[in-house]
């Protein structure tokens, strides 16, 4: 097995790559290495503003780079987006909904609007995404790729006991979400594999963020409770993403990449 052969299969220049949620940590993170990988990237959010401040270096650096603007509540604003990435690439290879949305009050306060704001997000937004998707490549007769951003909670419950100082604590409407998503990609995978559609979702654990830091107590249960004895970086997601992007993973689809350092082993 020669190099030419590992790079072919993990080759991802040139290809065209939509990341939803592009200017949130994770999706900062997956917009560079997409990037330094030679793809031509495609960075949607909803405030284009903050798309711009959070992206400035890389969109100093690079001449393949595009922003968007979108709304993903809202099917018009899907079918905008994707209508004008069409027109303006005529191909989209890859799709990540990495977009997404919780609520962290006390379960018992919950309101009916930030509920549905959660579901809106997480639910009809990669929905309606991945249809839009869906109906240019069978128009058009092109394959494709969509990659999800689930999480560890849409497979175990969080434990309340390690969220003793962080005020973020995780709600339940967020890990239904997270569940419904990777029950989607199963159905999905099934049903788009006869356009050539590859469907797969990654999982994330606990990601640390250095900009606005978890509390310290949580981190150190977090990390006591972890296998791997620490939260994940950006870096430890976004090579599974990769993976699912590239043609090294042109026999999987309907599958859920756990990256959680050995989190849900227990």
């Amino acid at each position: 097995m020669n190099k030419n052969y590992i790079e072919k299969l993990f080759n991802l220049e040139k290809k065209r790559v939509l990341i939803t949620g592009a200017a949130g940590q994770i999706g900062k993170a997956l917009v560079g290495t997409f990037l330094e990988c030679g793809a031509i990237v495609l960075a949607a959010d909803l405030d284009i503003k903050n798309l711009k401040k959070n992206l400035k270096n890389l969109t100093n650096t690079y001449d393949t780079l595009f922003l968007y603007t979108v709304d993903i509540r809202k099917k018009e604003s899907v079918s905008k987006m994707f209508g004008k990435i069409f027109r303006e690439h005529r191909k989209l290879d890859v799709l990540i909904n990495n977009a997404g949305a919780s609520t962290f009050e006390p379960f018992l306060e919950r309101s009916e609007k930030r509920f549905n704001w959660v579901m809106d997000v997480n639910l009809k937004g990669t929905f309606f995404c991945i249809q839009k998707y869906a109906r240019e490549l069978i128009k058009s007769r092109t394959r494709g790729v969509i990659v999800n951003i689930g999480s560890i909670y849409g497979v175990i419950s969080p434990d309340y006991r390690i969220y003793t100082d962080c005020k973020r604590k995780n709600s339940e409407v967020y890990g239904a979400t997270k569940a419904a998503i990777i029950q989607m990609t199963r159905y999905y995978a099934v049903h788009l594999s006869r356009y050539g559609i590859r469907v797969n979702c990654v999982s994330p654990g606990g990601v640390f963020n250095p900009q606005n830091p978890q509390g310290k107590d949580f981190v150190k249960k977090y990390s006591y409770r972890c296998p791997l004895g620490r939260m994940a970086m950006t870096d430890d997601i976004v090579g599974g993403v990769l993976y699912l992007s590239s043609d090294a993973s042109q026999y999987v689809t309907g599958q859920n990449l756990i990256i959680d350092g050995g989190m849900s082993c227990w």
